[in-house]
């Protein structure tokens, strides 16, 4: 059955993120797992013993042989997946390679904040078939100044440099990852980013729920949207291009939503109503939820599975799992009764937990941002489409969501 109205048969994972180690030699300011409620990480081997790697890729060559999977994908992280080297990351690929059935091929990324990137990490992590993604906060040492080192130092000189590196290289340049942050002009931050030639931009909404709100706009009323607002003001910067200056990089939260509007299925949980396909897997072998989860509660991400003693079928049928995977019906009653509910999706689910008994059964603490943006890019959709072509116009009135990020629900 489609997404919008349940299913009822599991989709396997064809994503699995793999903790290679469980520290970061940075301490930026608004870090989900090291500043957030869940500390155990605390309780993790720091690096990955290499009997885990081994039992991961064997647990996930079963999981493709079981489900004759073609191709899935799989993400080094961490922490700071380089802290010991490419050397863990390169014998995970390898360990993977050699398990995997012929009829299924992996593609490699790892995601790191690039302060540890030399010429010679990229060259050994671009001969394994390696894509890289860069963490930042923009393209200048103002935009990085929460991105701080223990000792409280800039990360900004060795990330210019890593960016510089990466740039140099497209094939093996995957992206950058930025959390918005509605303080910086989004002008800047978009213009500052583009400069560096990324292939792609995923802006990501900071971590937070009803329980602990995202922070307010620093001027203005209370309420309204700001995060709405920066984002279109970034998506008409993208949408009108530069004349001088194309092609424009791939912006995934722009692309996720305009195809969703053309009436084509999104590619993320975070917006949409896909199913969730990525697994983790921490340092220790446990298999866990996405690790956004952990900006909820302590334990959130957690399943109390692990790799040595459970197969990803036990993985799917995890209640909290298979009710990511019902589409529709794993939504709120008040998502479900949304306009704009096959494009929103509800928005990122940890973004809709409330302690108490509805727990994730909310719309987004970004509900009303995410009705800005999406009615905005609908409009400049429509105006670009020619008449024949324009998909109907979305309904007023979508939902009874509350007025903004800063107003919680009643209790």
């Amino acid at each position: 059955m489609s997404g919008q109205s349940g299913r009822t048969a599991a989709v396997p994972f064809r994503q699995f993120v793999i903790k290679i180690h469980s520290r970061c030699n940075l301490a930026c300011t608004y870090c989900y797992i090291y500043a957030g409620p869940d500390r155990s990480w605390r309780d993790r081997p720091p690096l990955v013993p290499a009997a885990t790697i081994r039992r991961t890729a064997l647990r996930i060559a079963e999981h493709a042989r079981t489900h004759r999977l073609r191709e899935i994908r799989i993400d080094l992280h961490g922490g700071e997946p380089l802290l010991t080297g490419p050397g863990p990351l390169l014998d995970q690929a390898a360990a993977v390679r050699a398990a995997l059935p012929a009829h299924c091929t992996a593609t490699f990324g790892v995601q790191t904040n690039g302060t540890l990137l030399t010429p010679y990490v990229i060259d050994d992590l671009a001969a394994a078939g390696f894509r890289v993604g860069l963490s930042l906060d923009g393209g200048t040492p103002a935009l990085n100044r929460r991105r701080l080192d223990h000792a409280g130092r800039p990360s900004w000189p060795a990330a210019a440099r890593a960016a510089g590196l990466l740039r140099d290289r497209p094939g093996v340049f995957a992206g950058i990852l930025c959390t918005l942050d509605i303080t910086a002009d989004p002008a800047e931050v978009y213009g500052s980013l583009r400069a560096l030639d990324p292939p792609m931009l995923d802006f990501l909404l900071p971590h937070a729920n009803w329980s602990s709100p995202p922070p307010a706009a620093p001027h203005g009323p209370a309420g309204g949207t700001p995060y709405g607002d920066w984002l279109c003001t970034v998506f008409d910067l993208w949408w009108d291009g530069d004349p001088g200056r194309e092609p424009q990089p791939r912006v995934r939260m722009f692309t996720e939503i305009v195809g969703l509007l053309l009436g084509r299925p999104s590619s993320s949980e975070a917006i949409g109503l896909s199913p969730v396909v990525a697994a983790v897997i921490d340092t220790d072998g446990a298999i866990e939820q996405v690790d956004s989860l952990r900006s909820a509660y302590e334990g959130a991400a957690a399943t109390g599975l692990d790799v040595f003693r459970h197969t990803f079928d036990d993985a799917l049928a995890h209640p909290a799992i298979a009710a990511r995977q019902r589409g529709r019906d794993g939504l709120g009653a008040q998502c479900r009764r949304c306009a704009l509910m096959a494009v929103c999706g509800g928005g990122n689910y940890a973004h809709r937990y409330r302690a108490g008994p509805t727990q994730f059964a909310n719309p987004s603490v970004y509900c009303a941002d995410l009705e800005r943006l999406i009615r905005h890019i609908a409009a400049r959709l429509d105006a670009a489409v020619s008449p024949a072509r324009r998909p109907p116009p979305l309904p007023d009135s979508p939902c009874d969501a509350p007025p903004g990020p800063t107003h919680l629900p009643p209790t």
